[in-house]
Order: C-alpha cells, then structure tokens, then sequence
C-alpha cells in the first residue's frame, strides 16, 4: 500500500509542476527506477479485476499462456481487453524445445577423419551454391503453375546436388566451397515477413523452416565431406537477414568436431576465397551495386587481389542468370560477375507481375588452381 501511495504521491506532485510552470517535467533517474520497480512483472490479478479473469475463463485462455494485456472502459462503464496470447506469436516452447531436442538427439555431431584415395590428376575446387531457396514460401501450383513449399525446396537442393555431382565424376577435386546463406528462409519473424517487413506468401511456421533448413544444410555438408574437406561460407541476404546468420552458427555448432570442415560466417556482406590463382566473391546481390564489385573486391582483399589472376563475384537476389566481366588490361581477365539461379518457384506475387518465365535450377562451378573456371555445372528443374 505504501509503494502505491508513494507512486500516486509522484503523479500528483507532477500534475501540480506542469499546472504551475505551464510545462511537463521529465521523472529523474530515481523515479523512473522506482516506476520500473513497481510495475506488474506477473499476470497476478493484484487488483481483483474479477472481470480480466471471466475475460479468460470465457475463452479458454490460460494465465501462462498471455503475452499481454491492454485494457480500457467503454463509455457505459464495461471492461475491454484486448489480449496477446503465445499462440498469436506462432510460440509454444514445449512444443518447440521437444522437437529440437529429438532432432539434435537422433544425431551426434561427432565426425571421424575420412581417409580419402590419392589421386593425381590435376586438382580442382567444387564451388556448391544452391541460391534463394526460400525455404517456407508457399506458392498454389492452380495460381502460378508451379507449386512450392518446403518439402519441394529441400528435394529440389538435395536432387540438384546429386545430378551436379554425377557431373563432377571425371574430376579431381581436392576442396569444396559450400556457399549458404542467400535467403535460405523465406521469412525473418513470426509475422510472416521478410526482415524489413514485406508480408510474403509462407506455409508453416518459422521455428519449422529453421529445423528443415538446418537438417539440409546438414545433409549437405555430410554428402559434400564425402568427396573433400568443406569450406562453408555464408551470405546474408534480405529475407533472412537475422535468421540466416543464426542459422550458420547452429550449422557451425553442429560441425565443430569435424576437423575437415572450416566456416567463414561473420556477419561481414561481402566474402572472399582464395583457391591457387582465383579468388572468389560472394555477397547477396542485394548490396552493393554491381558496377562497384571489381574494386570493392581489390579494396577489401587486396592481398589476395594481388596473389591471383582470376577474379569472379558469385551473387544472388535475382533467381536468374546474368553475367558481367571487366577486363583490367589487355589479354588480362579483370572480374567476371554472374548471378545464379534459383530453385524456387514464383509465388502469388512474382506470378502476377509476370516474373514466372525463369529457369529454375541448383548450380555449381568447378575451379582449376592455375587456369581459373573450368565448368559451370547446372541442375534443371
């Protein structure tokens, strides 16, 4: 009772100041850490507002189960509630947690060294970069004649990866490049948005898209360590700008026994490989313009710049192919810049304005130490 008297003490003592000096004063730090103090940190009914707890009961709404409360009379006296429950925000931690643990459970994340035949053909690096996969979009094969939705996205990486490697067999190739990230998730949040807020056509929920895509990744990383060490590189990218970088962590978590398994994962937009005389960039494609790529690279990298003679900038963003090079000097290759496809299908949206005419496929790039690009390797769907 005290603590409530001194809070109504404050206010009053505010309401006189501002009468008097014709301005709103601002609470000093004390009062406003006294404020924070008392306030309601439970849905204890500490009032016995009888009516919030028939407001519940009527609906079947347990206590544990809101989020938040705003309330207010209407003009003839009755009480409204306006309540956020877990289940608006799509969260049931039980249920979640539960389902984690099994995944993570069926699995151990313990990796044996792979002992692999020497071979002497000439050496090559395996460039694996499913783009925009978008897992979580939904598209009505009725609306844009062509369906989509999680489990066509994860069989769509997992087919184009094995017809891309049936490619590979007359190879030798000593080291892989998996590229992740590039809107793997096709939503950022719970509302079913990108990151900066886009509402997008989605199915399912946002914590399923996360465990489906982290078990792709997996799938992937374990089929590709087969064949040679990986090296993971991650692109942000505006879809899942926040959720993609999380989910690059988990996968790094998931391998961080397995010693042929490096990651380059920083929250940097730009990143860059070196293999013998290329050097490789990737970014989203969502960035920085294009035009400013090939000296963008020589400014962030100049080591590596300096030590190579073929350049190429892998970027992503519009699920169609376009290709772009710079000579530097004569009979001197500059920097070739090519945006890959997507394996994903247009939704409602692309649909109707028409963006449904591209090919959809999985592409990979395969890299001889001392010549530069040697294939480009395409899955189509």
């Amino acid at each position: 009772m005290l603590s409530i008297f001194l809070y109504v003490c404050i206010n009053q003592h505010l309401k006189v100041m501002s009468d008097k000096y014709g301005r709103r004063l601002r609470l000093s730090p004390e009062e406003v850490e006294f404020v924070y103090q008392k306030r309601a940190s439970t849905l204890e009914n500490i009032n016995d507002n009888t009516a919030l707890d028939t407001h519940l009961k009527e609906r079947g709404i347990e206590k544990k189960d809101v989020v938040s409360v705003k309330h207010w009379q209407s003009a003839n006296g009755e009480y409204r509630f306006s309540v956020v429950t877990k289940e608006d925000y799509g969260l049931d931690e039980g249920k979640i947690f539960a389902q984690v643990n099994e995944f993570i459970e069926g699995h151990s994340p313990s990796y044996s060294p792979i002992r692999r035949k020497e071979d002497e053909r000439k050496p090559h690096l395996f460039i694996f970069n499913p783009a925009d996969i978008h897992i979580g979009k939904y598209a009505n094969e009725l609306e844009t004649g062509d369906g989509y939705d999680c489990e066509t996205a994860v069989k769509r990486v997992l087919d184009g990866m094995e017809g891309i490697l049936q490619k590979t067999s007359g190879f030798n190739i000593d080291r892989i490049k998996f590229d992740i990230g590039n809107d793997v998730l096709h939503i950022d949040n719970v509302y079913s948005t990108t990151t900066k807020g886009t509402f997008v056509d989605s199915i399912g929920k946002w914590w399923e898209h996360f465990e489906i895509a982290l078990s792709l990744y997996v799938a992937c990383v374990e089929r590709l360590r087969e064949i040679a060490p990986v090296d993971v590189v991650h692109s942000m990218s505006n879809h899942d700008y926040q959720s993609g970088f999380h989910l690059a962590h988990a996968l790094q978590a998931w391998f961080r026994n397995a010693s042929d398994i490096t990651f380059d994962i920083s929250v940097a937009h730009r990143k860059y490989y070196r293999y013998g005389l290329n050097l490789i960039g990737t970014e989203h494609g969502d960035g920085a313009k294009l035009d400013q790529l090939p000296l963008l690279m020589a400014q962030e990298s100049p080591k590596m710049w300096s030590e190579t003679q073929y350049r190429y900038f892998y970027v992503h963003h519009l699920h169609h192919k376009i290709k772009w090079k710079w000579q530097e000097a004569k009979d001197y290759t500059g920097v070739v810049v090519e945006y890959l496809r997507s394996p994903s299908s247009p939704d409602s949206w692309h649909s109707r304005k028409g963006f449904s005419s591209t090919q959809k496929a999985v592409e990979g790039f395969l890299h001889d130490k001392e010549s530069g690009q040697v294939a480009r390797l395409t899955h189509y769907f």
